[in-house]
């Protein structure tokens, strides 16, 4: 089977994106399940209803989560009525499921959503919650497995791929919305530290600059925005997954003005 995965969707540029390309993606590279983080998808904090439409309507099967999941309350029912994941290691009780398996070409995968420590809410430990999981899911027979991993720090991430590495398919980071350029496969696991942002490139985070630029100069935090007008990008990476292990991934960057930019996964 062929995932792919898209980074965090930043408010309407990034849903334009979505809207404009992924169906001709998905087509283009055979892609038979796509997953995709909606954290920011709605204005840049959590997703609203109307949204969340916009989005499954545009070719994206299910979408994971992070420390903005709950940020808006249309968020409660939308658990009910779409594939949403919310960060598994959240306490018992608390509304949502953060790991799903989905039957593809009569494969199960389980796609898992995760969330670090290092400057996020205090939640289960992250790395225990998954290899318990895993652990789980392995005796069950399911060993195709995709963990988008939420956090800010580039080292929690790394630290899950070496825990992880050989029982899971792929790991992706995402949080930081910045790509970076370290996408390989080692012992069958795909890793990415963070696949970066799927919405404005030539902001801050995908924000209006001003806010950011202000609150690095001032100490004081102000009110972030999406910009209204702005050079756009959609960030996606591609999985080929056979017998739970990953054979082969690449990453594309599309850009508004239709450049495209592939990058090959390399292996350890």
């Amino acid at each position: 089977m062929k995932i792919a995965f898209i980074g965090d969707i930043v408010g309407s540029p990034g849903r334009t994106m979505i809207s404009r390309h992924l169906k001709k993606l998905r087509q283009r590279y055979d892609i038979d399940f796509v997953i995709a983080n909606y954290e920011n998808a709605s204005h840049g904090f959590g997703l609203t209803k109307k949204n969340a439409k916009e989005l499954f309507s545009a070719g994206i099967d299910v979408m994971t989560g992070g420390n903005h999941s709950f940020d808006k309350k249309d968020i409660y029912e939308l658990f009910d009525q779409y594939e949403l994941l919310r960060p598994h290691n959240y306490p018992r009780g608390v509304a949502g499921e953060g790991l799903k398996v989905y039957e593809i070409k009569t494969e199960q995968l389980a796609v898992m959503s995760l969330l670090g420590h290092y400057g996020m809410p205090h939640l289960n430990n992250a790395l225990e919650c998954a290899i318990n999981s895993v652990d789980a899911l392995h005796v069950k027979g399911i060993k195709s497995i995709f963990i988008d991993f939420h956090a800010e720090a580039t080292s929690e991430k790394r630290a899950l791929m070496m825990q992880l590495e050989g029982k899971v398919s792929a790991i992706c980071g995402t949080h930081t919305h910045v790509g970076t350029d370290d996408l390989h496969i080692a012992g069958g696991t795909a890793y990415l530290t963070d696949i970066g942002l799927t919405g404005c490139r030539d902001n801050v985070i995908g924000m209006d600059k001003q806010a950011p630029i202000q609150s690095f100069l001032t100490g004081v935090k102000t009110h972030f925005d999406i910009p209204k007008n702005c050079n756009k990008i959609l960030q996606m990476a591609v999985y080929e997954i056979a017998d739970s292990k990953c054979i082969d991934a690449f990453k594309i960057k599309l850009f508004c003005d239709e450049r495209v930019f592939i990058t090959k996964a390399w292996f350890e």
